[in-house]
């Protein structure tokens, strides 16, 4: 089965929502990313001072305090007690080493201190580095379980510049500061971050229905066009340049689609009435064979002498007259069907006038029932009369010569519409038939042009009525004319 898809006000809003919660996330991902870098160039900086200070402290005593021969190996007797004193001035743990990376003296009282181990001897790669590099300045990281320590590594010479050990600074990285403001302002813009989830919720709710309600018109517009039916054109105020151009089209192709219905049903009517002239014709050319026969069979054996002449002619004059009556007869079911019933809109009772339309009709077996005396709708008195008297007529022509004829014709009321039903017990409407039953030109029987129940058709429905059947084949059929009362 196939996946729903998601309108686009559903998809609208939701990128909107998502736009808003990326933006959040890259927020706090450079906030936190900013806060580690402001941490490590503080730190950097601390440390810098530090060294600082310390190596000046040290140049100093080499320089100034010291009254042992400047020389390598004298470097632990000139900082024997000066060490001590430095790193309580600082507050800050440092070690000494020869050139050849030895521990010569530290100022942690413990060789294995509590936060950092203090190697006596400095691995080959940290000597290479701090000999390699131009400044003879050199930084390590390392990390403990206990934290992360920055070990910087500086060469340290007399007043001549010549070397006399390496000056080792051991230096932790508190962050616990940092981290707590990073907290801090996390948490902060999280309470902002959810106050403005919310209002961009509704934001893009509106906003999203803002701008689906164009489409939506046009959708509810789409929906309701229909080829055989006048449309209305899109009127948007204030729509978009997008939108502009999708009203446009629609309205041209409302425009298109009228002209190409004015045509079709101008060549529907054309050829309607050609195939309607082609029927009439036909069936007047029916009677014009027989009555053409008989005037010529008159001449052949006219005869003034004739002792039955008067019995003749009388004959003939029979035959012309019934082929002469047929023919009134097509000319004015054509009449009939071609004049569209006039609106009167009167108001008529309909048991009334279905009293008026049955009193022309004397079999016995035609039954007539009211529900009441009294129905009112606005219909026009002729066409009705038409209307039930084309149904009473086509329900005796149903009748089958096997058996007792019966037709029940009903006026009752239901639904705020007068209802006229006529039942007959007749042949019948095959399946075939039952969708061309309303046709103007199709018929069941072997004479008449079909038109009555056509007719009958354009009658109720030009008065907002509709005509329905229902049918059994050799069983009977049921015509129910609705007609709404206002």
């Amino acid at each position: 089965m196939r996946p729903a898809r998601l309108s686009l006000r559903s998809r609208i809003f939701a990128y909107m929502i998502l736009l808003i919660l990326v933006a959040s996330i890259l927020i706090a991902l450079v906030s936190i990313y900013q806060y580690s870098e402001q941490s490590n160039d503080y730190h950097e900086k601390r440390l810098e001072r530090k060294e600082d200070q310390v190596r000046s402290n040290v140049n100093y005593v080499i320089n100034k305090e010291t009254t042992y021969v400047i020389s390598e190996e004298n470097l632990r007797l000139i900082f024997k007690d000066a060490i001590y004193k430095i790193a309580d001035i600082h507050n800050v743990d440092f070690n000494l080493y020869d050139l050849s990376g030895t521990l010569i003296n530290t100022s942690d009282t413990s060789i294995a201190s509590n936060e950092v181990e203090v190697p006596t001897c400095l691995p080959v790669d940290v000597l290479n580095k701090i000999n390699t590099l131009v400044d003879k300045h050199y930084v390590e990281e390392i990390k403990t379980e206990k934290g992360e320590f920055q070990s910087s590594y500086t060469i340290i010479t007399d007043a001549k510049s010549k070397p006399l050990g390496i000056l080792n600074l051991q230096y932790e990285r508190d962050d616990s500061f940092s981290n707590n403001e990073l907290k801090e302002f996390l948490l902060r813009l999280g309470y902002a971050y959810i106050v403005m989830l919310l209002v961009a919720i509704v934001f893009a709710y509106f906003i999203s229905r803002y701008i689906t309600r164009s489409l939506k018109s046009i959708g509810e517009k789409l929906d309701q066009t229909r080829f055989n039916q006048r449309n209305e054109k899109i009127i948007v105020e204030d729509a978009g340049e997008e939108i502009f151009n999708l009203i446009s089209a629609y309205n041209g192709m409302i425009d298109e689609l009228e002209e190409s219905a004015v045509k079709l049903a101008m060549s529907e009517r054309e050829q309607a009435w050609r195939e309607m002239a082609k029927q009439v014709a036909h069936e007047i050319k029916n009677p014009l064979t027989p009555m053409r026969l008989s005037v010529q069979s008159f001449q052949r054996k006219f005869d003034p002498k004739d002792p039955k002449i008067l019995q003749k002619v009388d004959e003939y004059s029979k035959t012309l007259i019934q082929q002469i009556d047929t023919m009134s007869s097509i000319a004015s079911a054509f009449s009939n069907f071609a004049k569209m019933p006039a609106q009167q809109n009167e108001m008529l009772n309909v048991v009334e006038i279905t009293r008026l339309a049955m009193d022309i009709f004397n079999e016995d077996y035609i039954t007539v029932y009211f529900e009441r005396e009294e129905i009112i709708v606005k219909f026009d008195r002729t066409q009705l009369i038409r209307v039930i008297t084309n149904l009473v007529k086509n329900a005796i022509q149903a009748i089958a010569n096997d058996r007792a004829p019966l037709i029940d014709v009903r006026v009752f009321e239901r639904d705020g519409n007068a209802i006229i039903t006529v039942e007959d017990n007749g042949i019948g409407i095959s399946k075939e038939n039952t969708p061309k039953i309303f046709e103007p030109k199709f018929t069941t029987k072997t004479s008449g042009m079909g038109l009555g129940l056509g007719m009958v058709k354009n009658i109720v429905e030009t008065y907002n009525g509709s005509i329905t059947f229902t049918s059994e084949e050799h069983k009977g059929t049921t015509f129910t004319v609705t007609i709404p009362k206002n």
